[in-house]
């Protein structure tokens, strides 16, 4: 059966998280603090559950075998060798660890899964809140490893302040860090792979000081300062009934966001399935066979070649696909 699915999603409790995934966003949890939300997952160490329907109980990767790759994701989506994309929700209420992610080529030797590539998209921040976006000047590899050793790589690191609306792409190899009161949307290729360069001396869970990965990092790093990516999207003002923001189109997803006053008329075709994540609600999802009331936090997979349906209400989501 063919419907749009709503997803639970997998929550994280990592040092540097907050409450607002809680109070704001619904996420019903024991945890303490939720850093991070995946609302799109079939990632192994964690999965997305269907709650909804004829389906529910089942991972959307369990569903995904069943109804095979090329029905479920679509022509764009089957092309990759696993699901292509991991999708959160993040909650900085504290600094995350300097770091870098590898790109597909390094991760998949040294790490069996993919690279990865993000994007951010700034749901909220706390007045002067920054990013670290790259380098501020070339560096060396030698110099590099040495700051890390003595501390100094924030010295030679790009700081950007950012503000709700904003969104960053950040290409593999580039070193980059969310500050602390910033909220985002993050949509990424499908991987956990994380080198840590700096961490604030911080200790984990376990009493200890939390590892960092400077030799695979050292690899994997560009060196050079890169243009900051951080825009505003491009901007679709035609629509009567609802604002369109184009936030990101890369080479492995795209990216949208929606601000709808009334009704929005979509469709999922035969080239991907389309990724629904509700920022502000309730809104309402109709198609020939049914409907569903969406409110905030909330997730959705609408499977590929689903066709026709509707949102309608006054709120905001982002849609993803590949």
């Amino acid at each position: 059966m063919i419907y749009p699915m709503k997803l639970k999603a997998p929550l994280k409790d990592y040092l540097w998280g907050g409450t607002r995934l809680k109070t704001e966003y619904g996420k019903e949890t024991s945890l303490a603090k939720v850093a991070e939300s995946w609302e799109l997952s079939c990632h192994k160490t964690d999965q997305s559950i269907i709650e909804n329907g004829a389906d529910a109980g089942l991972t959307l990767e369990a569903y995904i075998a069943r109804e095979g790759a090329h029905v479920a994701l679509g022509s764009h989506g089957s092309r990759y060798p696993y699901f292509p994309l991991l999708i959160k929700l993040i909650d900085a209420h504290d600094d995350l660890s300097v770091q870098v992610h590898p790109d597909d080529s390094y991760a998949f030797e040294h790490e069996g899964e993919y690279g990865k590539m993000e994007m951010w998209y700034i749901l909220d921040a706390e007045p002067d809140a920054e990013i670290i976006y790259g380098f501020a000047k070339e560096i060396s590899r030698e110099e590099c490893r040495r700051r890390i050793e003595e501390n100094t790589l924030l010295d030679v690191v790009r700081r950007v302040k950012v503000q709700a609306g904003d969104v960053i792409v950040i290409p593999a190899g580039t070193v980059h860090a969310i500050g602390r009161g910033i909220f985002l949307a993050e949509v990424q290729q499908n991987s956990d792979t994380t080198y840590r360069v700096y961490d604030y001396a911080r200790l984990g869970a376990d009493g200890k000081m939390r590892e960092l990965h400077i030799d695979k990092a050292l690899d994997v790093l560009s060196f050079a300062p890169l243009p900051c990516a951080v825009s505003r999207g491009e901007q679709l003002t035609i629509f009567a009934e609802y604002e369109m923001v184009i936030a990101a189109r890369t080479e492995f997803f795209s990216v949208y966001h929606f601000d709808l006053r009334g009704r929005c008329r979509l469709q999922a075709g035969r080239t991907s399935f389309q990724s629904l994540v509700v920022l502000r609600g309730p809104l309402e999802l109709s198609w020939a066979g049914g409907e569903e009331i969406l409110e905030r936090g909330d997730s959705y997979f609408i499977p590929a070649d689903f066709g026709d349906y509707m949102l309608r209400g006054e709120g905001a989501f982002l849609l993803t696909e590949v």
